[in-house]
């Protein structure tokens, strides 16, 4: 079994809104879950997608004499981790000022062969 992993950090999306989209992904065949990204309307979708291409480029890139089946390919392993948070202030009303939190993420992507 080959296995390979892509990281993708400091993503402009909280690991909660992107978790939402990698549970529907997770486990299931490189194809289809690149085929329900691809047409999902979530913004996560598009980078969940890009980092599964990602780890597809890697697997091939370690096995160079072998020919991998990308039919074969299995999502083994995805998760996503809270980033640091970018505290920012906006102005509010009266002289005061409200907090705003931008969070980010890292996802991480194994794949393997079955």
């Amino acid at each position: 079994m080959i296995q390979a992993k892509a990281i993708s950090r400091y993503n402009k999306q909280s690991a909660r809104k992107i978790r939402k989209v990698l549970n529907k992904v997770r486990g299931t065949k490189v194809n289809n879950a690149i085929d329900y990204l691809h047409f999902s309307s979530e913004k996560a979708s598009v980078l969940i997608e890009k980092t599964v291409r990602s780890a597809v480029s890697n697997l091939m890139q370690v096995d160079e004499n072998n020919n991998v089946n990308i039919d074969s390919l299995l999502i083994k392993e995805a998760y996503v981790n809270q980033g640091p948070v970018m505290k920012r202030f906006r102005a509010a009303s009266m002289g005061r000022a409200s907090k705003l939190r931008r969070p980010t993420s890292h996802l991480t992507i194994v794949i393997a062969t079955d």
